[in-house]
């Protein structure tokens, strides 16, 4: 037997499942995170959405909540953000 804990399991649907994404601080950057969101979380409320800047104004993190509903999902929405060069960590 293993002592690591096993992480914990996400029941599915999950709402308001957090996703951090952060890539350099460029003016679309926020619009270009929202839309790939909304292909794979359409109902996304934008309002909710929170930026951040890092200490040295490189980067922009995008703070957002989205109702996941399959891990599928969520690898297609990580790939999508992360293809597009423009992102550099996904959390």
């Amino acid at each position: 037997m293993s002592d690591t804990p096993e992480a914990p399991k996400i029941e599915f649907p999950c709402e308001d499942y957090p996703i951090k994404v952060v890539g350099h601080n460029e003016n679309d950057f926020r619009g270009f995170v929202i839309e790939t969101v909304q292909v794979h979380a359409p109902d996304l409320d934008i309002s909710q959405i929170t930026l951040a800047e890092s200490r040295t104004g490189k980067y922009l993190s995008v703070r957002l909540s989205i109702t996941a509903t399959g891990e599928e999902q969520l690898k297609r929405l990580h790939e999508d953000l992360m293809a597009s060069g423009r992102v550099q960590t996904v959390l």
